[in-house]
Parts: C-alpha cells; structure tokens; sequence
C-alpha cells in the first residue's frame, strides 16, 4: 500500500515502551569473587556477607565444588559473591577442572577477594595462587586475612606484614599498575569482626549500576544444587581426611507427595551419593546405617529450612569407581 492510500486510515497507535524502574546514579553493583587455597574461609566469608547460609562449610579441604553466587544487598548497593573452588595444584581430572573454573571466573568478575588464613603462615600454596592472579588482567585484588579472631594481635600483625610482601613479590611486574594488594584487610567470618568493613570496601570498587538481582534474593543457585550441597556438608563431617575428595551427590528427583492437602504438604526427594569404592560407601552408611541416618537427618535440617516446605528425605549410596578421573562420569556428576 502506498504512502497516500493510508490518509484517512485509522492507524492504532504503538504502545508506549514501558518504563525501566529508577535508580540513584550512584548506586553501585557488581561481581566479586573470594579465592584462597583449600579450607582458607571463603564459604564462612560468604555467608557471614550474605547474612544466610549460601555456600557450604566443612573442616575439610575443597568443600566448594561449585560457583555459588551470594548477593549482598545495601541500600545503595548489590553485591554478587562468587564463591569458587579453592585454587590448588591439580592431581586429578577433576581438580584440573575445577581450576579452570576459577579462571574462568575471574577474568568475569570487578575485584577479587584473596583469602588468606591468619592461623597459617603463608607457604607455596598462596605464593602458587598470588602468581596466578597476577596472570589476570585490570583485576584489582584485595587480600582477607581471615580467621583473624583465632590469634594473637602480634601474630595477627606479622601476617598481616607478610601478607603485604607476597603482594608487592607477585604483583611486581604488573605494567601500569600499583603492585601489591590493592588493600588487605583482616576480617573474622565466625566473629563478625570487620565483615562490614570488607562489604564496604568490595562495593566502593564496583561499578555505578542499577542492581543485578531483584531485591531480597540470596542466591541464583538452583534448588537442587543447594539441596546436594546440604547433603554433601553433612557426609564430610566426621570422615577420614581422603574421603571428601570422593564424595559427589546429585538430586535424583524432587516431587511433592501425592494425595496430600495444600495445608499439609511433603515433598520427596531422593538423593545419591557418589563414592568411589566399596570400602567408602561402607564408611558412608556405618554400621547398620547410622552414620547415614545421621547424615539424613542433619541435612534435612536445612533442606526444610532452604525449601520451607516438611521434607521426605530418601538417601541411597552408590559406588562410582574412580569418578574424579573419568570424563564420562564427572559430566554426569555435574562437573
């Protein structure tokens, strides 16, 4: 139809585009990630930011397998917590895989949070993980001294010195940049000392943005992963030093119960635990199934507490042999 046949038509209007929701030019959100060796505090760090359990702790090293994303919100900013696997140097498959998702993930992120424990001297572990985030580009990196509440302010200070050396040590040969940390910052996690102060750092060197994630939401973890997480937390405890490494959990299913009334709803579900060899899964059940009782019964705690909802937990222990080197199975496994 040409221009002129169209005179005289009655053209309805196009809608009005709708209006993207105000926001303080000064508001700032991000991404910062916290990476540190094994058992270094990240997950504690984590949640004592977020102020409810997002991540997974344990005693055991490598707890974290997985990127949690914890959001801290303030009310002139949002602050996403990506909390990675410990950087390490790998001795299996699985290891190297989960290396290379931390790398992944820092080159994505706006600053990095480098935990190092204050109950601990810094050895080739830290030294290994400062040299590889040297290696990441325009990334600021902030140094946690964590644990700082389990000792003494003289021992606390000489850390905090040496902490400082591994900076200038790393960062040395960073072009155009300050080397060293761009701050360090003590902080305990399970004392609530300096928690705020290291929010208030992380979030002044986050961009102006409007926020990431609607208000209120803690995680963008889905259910059944955190479900699996909480099961996993529960079978670390208690067990030998080798076994952790050889723990996997998946969610099989996750149904409400049926014939049950909205007023009184169940929710099923049936997990697997993934172990490697026989003798594991023995340690896993116990003997005539109370240390896996056991764990059914701490990890339903917070499976209810996470879901709100009363749950039927159904746990069953499976032996995947030699899962953390084989690819086929580590695909199925989720990693």
């Amino acid at each position: 139809m040409t221009a002129e046949g169209t005179q005289g038509e009655n053209i309805p209007e196009m809608p009005a585009m709708p209006d993207f929701p105000e926001f303080d030019e000064n508001y700032r959100a991000g991404f910062a990630s916290f990476v540190g060796r094994p058992n270094a505090g990240k997950s504690t760090l984590t949640n004592a930011l977020v102020g409810e359990k997002v991540a997974i702790t344990s005693s055991k090293p490598q707890t974290t397998r997985h990127t949690i994303r914890g959001i801290v919100h303030r009310p002139q900013a949002q602050l996403v917590l990506v909390d990675t696997p410990g950087l390490h140097r790998p001795r299996t498959l699985l290891g190297s895989r989960l290396n290379d998702l931390v790398i992944e993930t820092l080159s994505e992120v706006d600053v990095i949070g480098f935990c190092i424990p204050a109950d601990e001297k810094i050895g080739p572990g830290d030294t290994f993980i400062a040299e590889q985030l040297a290696k990441v580009p325009r990334q600021r990196v902030v140094a946690l001294v964590t644990k700082a509440d389990t000792v003494s302010r003289d021992r606390l200070a000489e850390q905090l010195v040496a902490v400082d050396q591994l900076g200038l040590s790393a960062f040395a040969e960073r072009s155009g940049e300050d080397p060293g940390f761009a701050t360090i910052i003590p902080v305990s996690a399970q004392e609530g000392y300096q928690v705020e102060t290291v929010a208030d750092e992380l979030i002044a060197m986050m961009p102006f943005s409007p926020p990431l994630y609607p208000s209120g939401e803690l995680t963008d973890e889905p259910e059944a992963v955190m479900v699996a997480e909480l099961v996993r937390e529960a079978a670390l405890e208690g067990v030998r030093d080798e076994l952790p490494h050889s723990i996997a959990v998946v969610v099989d299913e996750m149904v409400p119960r049926e014939g049950r009334s909205e007023d009184k709803p169940l929710l099923d579900v049936r997990v697997s635990i993934h172990v490697e060899r026989d003798s594991q899964k023995a340690i896993i059940i116990g003997k005539r199934g109370a240390r896996l009782k056991e764990i059914g019964s701490q990890a339903r705690q917070g499976i209810v507490r996470l879901l709100g909802t009363p749950v039927y937990l159904d746990l069953h222990v499976k032996v995947s042999k030699d899962w953390q080197r084989d690819a086929k199975k580590l695909n199925r496994l989720g990693f």
